[in-house]
């Protein structure tokens, strides 16, 4: 009789040890999915601050640099584009061109002196600079985070539990432009 209960606990506690290693499994891979939703939840909260200062730089840059029509409005369509886009694809997209867009304002702003050394566009240049830093330290944890999911779902067990969740996917990473592995061309 002894020997039946002796049995019967670690039957249980087999049971109960079995039972918490699937369920922490099962909420293991939605956590790191939660992390990677999170993670670029913050590129965007970046990506719409950026949105948010480029009509005040572009207004203050216009004041001195009328006949630069052309980048005014692609800056202006790619905004109204990051807005419109609906995959995490569409965005990474736009962020980029976004960001070659405002690398050539950045290039016009060099033939206006005056404009270099006005208070309005310094403080918005500042604040610009400081949000594209942003941005990248986000993309990189991001990055960080979608590492750790697609690792997790190609192991033996993270396999199992992800396909048990439909999390089974990999999460798109936030690459470069093949223009920016291209050394910037530099003269004085």
């Amino acid at each position: 009789m002894r020997k039946g209960w002796i049995i019967l606990v670690v039957l249980a506690g087999l049971f109960i040890g079995v039972l918490a290693w699937y369920i922490g499994g099962l909420n293991y891979v939605v956590g790191l999915d939660e992390q990677v939703k999170s993670s670029w939840a913050q590129i965007e909260n970046q990506l719409q601050r950026r949105n948010d200062l480029i009509p005040n730089l572009v207004n203050t840059v216009k004041g001195y640099a009328v006949h630069e029509r052309k980048l005014f409005i692609e800056i202006t369509e790619l905004r109204s584009q990051w807005a419109k886009a609906q995959t995490i694809q569409e965005k990474i997209d736009n962020s980029q061109a976004m960001a070659s867009a405002l690398s050539r304002l950045m290039v016009v702003v060099e033939n206006y002196p005056d404009l270099k050394a006005n208070q309005n566009f310094l403080g918005l240049q500042a604040q610009l600079e400081g949000t594209e830093n942003r941005i990248a330290v986000e993309r990189m944890r991001y990055n960080e985070s979608v590492r750790t999911f697609n690792t997790y779902i190609r192991t033996v067990f993270g396999s199992f539990f992800a396909k048990r969740r439909g999390l089974d996917k990999p999460a798109v990473y936030f690459e470069a432009e093949s223009q920016a592995r291209q050394v910037p061309k530099v003269e004085f």
